[in-house]
C-alpha cells in the first residue's frame, strides 16, 4: 500500500441545483473544489481554506457528505502489484457566503454543472460524492477502486483510470445516513 494522502473537497450548489466544479490545468479532469492536506489539521477548517484558495469563494460548511477512499486495492485487501495513490477524501456539503465567486487563480477553470449531466472527464470521487449529496446522504463511507475495464490513453500508452460510476449500493461495512 502506498502512503495515504488526505484530501478535502466541497459540494457547492447554486439556487438552480448546479454543482461547482473546477478543472486544474488544461486537459485535467473536472473535480470538486478542494485539495490535499499537507499537514495534520481539522478537515472542516482545511476545506474552507482550500475552497477559498481554489475558487475565491468564502464558504460555510453545512455537513459531511462522506469519506471516500480511492486506491488500487480494497480496504483491508492485499496491495496491488502496481499501486495507485491511496487517497482518503473528506467531502463536505457547503454553501457560499457571497453571491459571486472571485476570479479563480491561474490554472483553474470554474464551471457550474447539472448533477445529472456531469462532464465525462470527472474524478471518481466527484461523481460518487455529487450522487451522494444529491441523494441527501450524510456520513457516507465509500471504498472506490479502479475499474480495470476502463482505460484512457495518456502519454502514448494505456493507463488505468478509476471507474467513474457511483457504486450501486453501499458495501458491507459502508454506512449511509440521510441528511438532516
Amino acid at each position: 500500500m502506498s502512503t495515504l494522502t488526505w484530501a478535502v473537497a466541497a459540494v457547492l450548489t447554486d439556487e438552480a441545483g448546479r454543482v461547482l466544479l473546477c478543472r486544474r490545468d488544461r486537459g485535467g479532469r473536472w473535480a470538486l473544489p478542494g485539495g490535499r492536506l499537507h499537514r495534520p489539521g481539522c478537515p472542516t477548517a482545511a476545506v474552507a481554506g482550500e475552497v477559498r484558495r481554489e475558487t475565491g469563494c468564502a464558504v460555510e460548511i453545512v455537513d459531511l457528505v462522506g469519506l471516500y477512499h480511492l486506491s488500487g486495492s480494497p480496504c483491508g485487501g492485499p496491495p496491488t502489484p502496481d499501486p495507485l495513490p491511496d487517497v482518503l477524501v473528506h467531502v463536505f456539503r457547503a454553501r457560499t457566503r457571497r453571491e459571486e465567486a472571485e476570479t479563480p487563480p491561474p490554472g483553474c477553470t470554474l464551471s457550474w454543472h447539472v448533477p445529472d449531466r456531469l462532464p465525462a472527464e470527472v474524478t471518481p470521487v466527484t461523481r460518487a460524492a455529487v450522487g451522494d449529496a444529491r441523494a441527501g446522504c450524510s456520513g457516507v463511507l465509500r471504498d472506490l477502486r479502479p475499474d480495470p475495464a476502463t482505460t484512457i490513453l495518456a502519454g502514448g500508452g494505456p493507463q488505468s483510470r478509476a471507474g467513474d460510476s457511483v457504486p450501486p449500493a453501499p458495501r458491507a461495512g459502508s454506512t449511509v445516513r440521510p441528511a438532516p
